[in-house]
């Protein structure tokens, strides 16, 4: 059996010299004199932005605030990791009740005195 390769012509095979770059300059642009950036007080100068304040920052209300958003933090990732147990734990229960075992239920028993 005769293995058929594709027909091709010498033009499709080209090797590319590979020349690395020097400079940031993008092949085919000359490089133009560099400019000198703005000074870097200008740039860095943020005071434009700021509004006046009419109050000054209440430090105090401020922590009580971050110390609130903390404890509900705190509260909301218990509940999750709770809400995770329990769906586990359901899930474990179910799993055992679908196989047709009896004893899946956890009974606790109080000691007599």
């Amino acid at each position: 059996m005769k293995t058929q390769r594709p027909i091709s012509s010498e033009d499709e095979h080209v090797v590319l010299k590979f020349r690395p770059r020097t400079s940031a300059q993008p092949p085919g642009k000359r490089e133009q004199p560099i400019r000198s950036p703005r000074p870097a007080s200008v740039a860095n100068d943020l005071s434009r932005y700021e509004k006046p304040r009419e109050e000054p920052d209440d430090f105090r209300q401020r922590m009580l605030a971050n110390i609130a958003a903390f404890a509900f933090t705190v509260a909301l990732t218990a509940i999750g990791i709770w809400l995770a147990m329990s769906i586990a734990d359901l899930r474990k229960t179910q799993d055992c009740v679908l196989m047709g075992r009896r004893d899946c239920a956890k009974i606790t028993v109080m000691p007599r005195n």
